[in-house]
């Protein structure tokens, strides 16, 4: 583990923690891997708003969408047994295709670029109005004309994965969740991933609507069987086991159920999404974005009242995963400010015995700060930000508790002093930022029930 990153890993947790509680979010749980070790797993809030129960790091999500990447792998472990080629055509395993769908091969599939109706003529069940499709309904969907030929564009389909499910139980002659479970799940050596709902035994995070239109959010149980589409959207894993998952799927992985070259063409960046903003592309299964040294690849996932998001990063050699039980869960935001953690972590390194006392979360009536040390500086950050690095001010320590604040906006106190302010054990109790005096969050609710408790609405 690099010396940086214990600390960046608490603050992480502290930050997710105050990010869930600002937004009123239901519950989030989270797992970090470095290499192929998990480093990091919490859980916080709740996994059922209605009976209260606490959300824990063994409860298990919805993933949705993640399960492509473990469809992705099932064929590609094919692929490599010689058992099918991702040029032959779906329409030699799968009968009752329009022809052009028959002729699309399972490479094409595989990438989204087939050209398939994302989730055919009525995807009611992405709203909670119907089942999820079975195996009947997605071959008529496919036995017509689709939207686009293929090699076109990026086109994402659901449909398209139930497909490739119907391709591995073609090949293997097994049910899909048997085969997959066996082949993949069990091959990679998680204990708490199921391909699809009716198989989960253990405790189950249930979804979450959003506050609107009610003004509250009711519970949306997520229970709802796969039946054909678990290929595409199926999956139940717990954050610790999707990360795991994800982390050998990495070009640098010392063990993995995949070769090298075919971690590679799994993660490789095959189609952009050209008319999106936000420079994602789509490769094997997996989805990819980032630059740098800081490129990332997995999935993410988005079932009815769960939303969840995955990333490696290969040149860093970590895996994130974040999970959130709420129709508008913030995963996607979350993951992103995490890896702006981590970047901040290794530019500027671990806290330093001068720096290490300088820390804290600290509060005003206008909200808190975070005192993050780094080797040889304090940021002053702002965790109701998603990238609570975003225009931090910071500190040049002067002494034990002496220090200036040295960089930061014209708009903030750039060049005026910064002091910790010690209580009779030693222990800090308040800190003054140029003119600002921050104190604890029980220090502030006492001032603010003193000062307005009593004309409070």
């Amino acid at each position: 583990m690099t010396p940086w990153l214990p600390a960046a890993l608490a603050y992480v947790s502290s930050w997710i923690e105050f990010q869930r509680r600002h937004h009123d979010q239901p519950g989030c749980a989270i797992a970090i891997a470095s290499g192929d070790k998990v480093v990091l797993e919490a859980a916080f809030g709740h996994a059922d708003l209605a009976t209260g129960e606490e959300l824990t790091p063994r409860h298990g999500f919805r993933i949705a969408s993640h399960s492509k990447s473990f469809t992705s792998a099932g064929l590609l472990r094919l692929i490599e047994a010689g058992r099918l080629r991702l040029d032959d055509k779906v329409g030699s395993y799968v009968q009752g295709l329009h022809q052009d769908v028959a002729a699309a091969t399972i490479g094409q599939v595989l990438s989204n670029s087939a050209g398939l109706t994302r989730d055919g003529p009525d995807n009611g069940q992405f709203f909670d109005r119907k089942p999820y499709c079975s195996k009947e309904e997605v071959l008529a969907d496919l036995s017509v004309a689709q939207p686009y030929p293929a090699s076109q564009r990026f086109k994402y389909s659901n449909h398209g994965f139930a497909l490739l499910g119907m391709v591995i139980e073609a090949v293997t002659g097994e049910a899909y969740p048997d085969w997959i479970a066996r082949e993949v799940v069990a091959a990679v050596g998680l204990t708490e991933t199921q391909p699809d709902i009716s198989l989960w035994s253990g405790p189950m995070a249930k979804g979450h609507s959003g506050k609107a239109p009610l003004g509250r959010r009711v519970v949306i149980p997520a229970d709802n069987p796969g039946n054909a589409m678990v290929s595409a959207a199926g999956f139940v894993a717990t954050a610790a086991d999707v990360v795991r998952y994800f982390a050998q799927l990495s070009p640098k992985a010392e063990r993995s159920i995949l070769s090298p070259l075919s971690r590679r063409e799994m993660s490789r960046r095959l189609w952009p999404d050209s008319e999106g903003s936000l420079g994602r592309h789509y490769g094997l299964g997996t989805i990819s974005g980032g630059s740098g040294d800081w490129e990332w690849f997995a999935h993410s996932g988005g079932f009815q009242g769960v939303i969840t998001r995955t990333a490696v990063l290969p040149r860093q050699d970590l895996t994130i995963t974040v999970l959130t039980n709420a129709i508008d869960g913030l995963a996607h935001p979350w993951l992103d400010g995490i890896i702006e953690i981590l970047k901040t972590f290794q530019a500027n390194g671990a806290p330093s015995p001068a720096t290490e006392g300088w820390s804290g979360r600290w509060w005003t009536i206008w909200g808190c700060g975070d005192l993050v040390p780094f080797e040889s500086k304090v940021l002053v950050a702002n965790p109701a930000l998603f990238n609570p690095f975003l225009d931090a001010s910071e500190i040049a320590i002067e002494g034990k508790d002496r220090g200036q604040l040295v960089k930061g906006s014209g708009f903030n106190s750039p060049g005026e002093a910064a002091r910790l302010v010690r209580g009779a054990d030693g222990k800090v109790e308040s800190v003054w930022l140029g003119g600002a005096h921050v104190v604890s969050e029980e220090a502030l609710r006492v001032e603010m029930l003193e000062r307005y408790g009593k004309t409070a609405g």
